[in-house]
């Protein structure tokens, strides 16, 4: 119970900082930060193994941000995990900054690749998998994909190719928040059944609530427990999730915030 508290208040602080750092009368990738908040929270400060202070420790675990647009939610993680000064958060998206719209592992402690262009993160994890069993070195690989971002072939391309090579150490999460930049996901381009179409693929298939701390380490663990071929969780979240105006509204996918309803978001995150 102990170990859950701790895992929400961290949550709690990200989705803050989130709010913060973007701030109000400007435009910024709130809903798919805030949908995966939770999932962050619970890589970082429960299951992955690394080194703050050595971010290119050999043998640690690595996570890609395919879906990008969610930077936000990534920067207050690396920040609260000591990467660097959470005061640079405030320095979002400005000229000269480290902190982008989307990641740059040249730039910033703790990215593991450059991200941005939909569809081609799965393609990076299992390259990073496949040389970590070459050099028999530790640790494992965790993918973060929107599911408007299954939409893109590449992705099925490496997912056909991580069964293929049997990556068991491969571990993709699907933010499934069901809403992509314009509209519902299944009024632009439909998913089908992604249990069985992962699973079709040669994936072993976790489902959990994605805002559950409890779900989602225990989804993370059988994940690790698995042998012989990758492992996908899919994360049922809410696209805006914790501040009442944003959840499940398109337009904050990437949208902008009066001061008003930037006070109340505050409010509403405190409370």
């Amino acid at each position: 119970m102990e170990q859950e508290k701790m895992l929400q208040e961290k949550a709690a602080a990200i989705r803050m900082a989130i709010v913060k750092m973007i701030g109000p009368n400007q435009v910024g990738h709130f809903g798919g930060s805030l949908s995966v908040t939770d999932i962050l929270a619970v890589l970082y400060f429960h299951k992955m193994t690394y080194d703050a202070t050595d971010p290119s420790l050999p043998g640690r675990d690595r996570l890609i941000l395919s879906k990008a647009h969610a930077a936000p939610a990534q920067y207050a993680t690396l920040a609260l995990a000591g990467f660097f000064p959470l005061q640079e958060l405030q320095s979002l998206k400005k000229l000269g900054s480290r902190l982008q719209g989307h990641p740059d592992f040249r730039r910033l402690p703790g990215i593991e690749a450059n991200t941005g262009s939909l569809g081609q993160g799965l393609s990076m994890g299992v390259g990073m998998a496949l040389a970590k069993r070459l050099k028999k070195e530790a640790g494992r690989v965790y993918v973060i994909l929107g599911d408007g971002e299954l939409q893109e072939g590449q992705v099925w391309e490496a997912a056909m190719a991580a069964a293929n090579y049997k990556l068991d150490r491969l571990t993709a999460i699907v933010d499934h928040n069901k809403l992509q930049a314009t509209d519902a996901i299944a009024k632009r381009m439909q998913l089908g059944d992604l249990r069985s179409k992962w699973s079709s693929f040669g994936w072993e298939v976790i489902e959990a609530d994605g805002h559950d701390v409890h779900e989602l380490c225990a989804a993370l663990d059988k994940a690790e427990s698995n042998s012989g071929c990758p492992s996908v969780m899919i994360a049922h979240t809410t696209k805006g999730k914790g501040i009442s105006f944003m959840e499940n509204v398109p337009k904050y996918h990437n949208g902008m915030m009066s001061q008003d309803q930037y006070e109340q978001a505050l409010r509403e995150l405190q409370a």
